[in-house]
């Protein structure tokens, strides 16, 4: 069972979330590899996707946000765009687009920032948008300068952790074919102005001794092996790195209350999207194929509409089809 859990390290300002997706991420590649049309996620961008989904769950369960989470990784590489939608209820779902091959080991650089114009960017969508009220995005490039590009997510979250919202991060995740974990450890400093999180900015009064319990804190999270973040049941987890500390755990998030793959893509929705072609355009699709076919980019789900399906869209008589495997 998928699951968030939240802790805090009593009397420092430093809070923590550990997320484990296990059937949902199974589900995710599943569909993928069900897809006909795309076929299954090469390997290093399965683990790409699954380090994006803990990512993009982790930083969702520690916002102070009524609205959608979305992570993206876009560049100049064969993986053009990798993303991740979270809801306010922890739905999410996850794609990319890939535009050529990948070696089996390929790295970060290598699949989305090939000549170094690769971005992430994180876009907060309120739930109930007011007129004229946009969300908010921030960006940063997957390099530290032009010469040193950076090679995992986790980096580049942190990255964009401090040069975006002045938080220090420590970041780990891991992915497989099996389910996708993730830990963050985060600092709360106590004064400054609100930010995307809710809390606050740093500023040059925080006390020495806090940046030390912070460190160190953050030495323990990085100590963590991705085997052990993948094998290891977070009782255990938080058990052997923080067994000197004391933490303030909140009830784990799972069930019907925590992650759960969760896609917005319905016959329906296609059938308006082919009624807003217009009849023209749907007759003239169906004139080169026996069917409309619209594949979703993050379920998979594939929905076909024949000249029969289409012509009740629009309520009239489109180009009849002969039979399938009949010659014209």
């Amino acid at each position: 069972m998928s699951e968030v859990h939240k802790f805090l390290f009593d009397g420092l300002p430093v809070r923590g979330v550990l997320v484990r997706l296990t059937v949902d991420w199974r589900e995710v590649l599943r569909r993928r590899a069900g897809n006909t049309t795309q076929g299954a996620y090469p390997v290093p961008v399965q683990n790409l996707l699954g380090e994006m989904a803990a990512a993009a769950l982790l930083l969702h369960s520690s916002v102070k946000f009524d609205g959608a989470l979305v992570l993206q990784v876009l560049g100049d590489g064969p993986v053009r765009l990798a993303v991740v939608e979270v809801q306010h209820d922890l739905g999410w779902r996850a794609t990319a687009t890939l535009i050529g091959p990948l070696a089996d080991g390929a790295t970060l650089s290598e699949m989305v920032n090939v000549n170094g114009t690769g971005r992430c960017a994180i876009t907060l969508d309120p739930q109930n948008r007011q007129p004229g009220q946009q969300p908010y995005q921030g960006v940063v490039p997957l390099n530290v300068d032009p010469q040193e590009k950076l090679e995992s997510v986790s980096a580049v979250l942190q990255h964009y952790m401090l040069q975006s919202e002045q938080l220090e991060t420590a970041l780990v995740l891991a992915a497989d074919d099996r389910q996708a974990c993730g830990l963050l450890v985060q600092r709360l400093p106590a004064q400054g102005v609100d930010n995307i999180s809710g809390t606050s900015v740093k500023s040059a009064e925080d006390d020495a001794a806090q940046n030390e319990d912070y460190h160190r804190i953050a030495l323990l999270a990085s100590s963590l092996k991705r085997e052990e973040l993948l094998a290891l049941d977070a009782d255990t987890l938080l058990h052997r790195l923080f067994w000197q500390e004391k933490l303030l755990r909140f009830e784990p998030l799972q069930g019907a209350e925590g992650p759960h793959f969760s896609c917005s893509c319905s016959r329906e929705r296609v059938a308006r999207m082919i009624r807003g072609l217009g009849s023209e355009e749907a007759a003239s699709v169906l004139r080169e194929r026996p069917e409309i076919e619209v594949g979703c980019d993050f379920c998979g789900a594939q929905y076909r509409f024949d000249a029969v399906d289409v012509a009740e869209l629009f309520h009239q008589d489109l180009p009849h089809q002969p039979p399938h495997g009949t010659l014209q």
